[in-house]
């Protein structure tokens, strides 16, 4: 089932900001897998490029350490009951 936010987004809502970042670390997966499988493609097709795999090594390095800021920044279950 997809994320949804009904209604406005509130900038001050912690569980609003935790969907923001989970969006966001989605989006930064789907562009490292097009980026790299067309690089790789593109490889085995032309020329070899020899930092390919230095390249994709930095960005996936970069990716888990969005991945553990996104963890790391979870809402603590006292923020995340929510207030009537």
């Amino acid at each position: 089932m997809p994320l949804r936010w009904y209604g406005n987004g509130d900038l001050s809502d912690p569980i609003y900001l935790h969907f923001s970042r989970i969006v966001n670390l989605t989006i930064h997966a789907m562009a490292f897998a097009a980026v790299n499988s067309g690089l790789w493609l593109a490889q085995q097709i032309r020329q070899p490029w020899p930092n390919l795999q230095f390249f994709s090594g930095i960005w996936l390095l970069f990716l888990i350490g969005h991945l553990i800021y996104v963890i790391s920044r979870r809402p603590s279950p006292e923020e995340s009951t929510l207030e009537d």
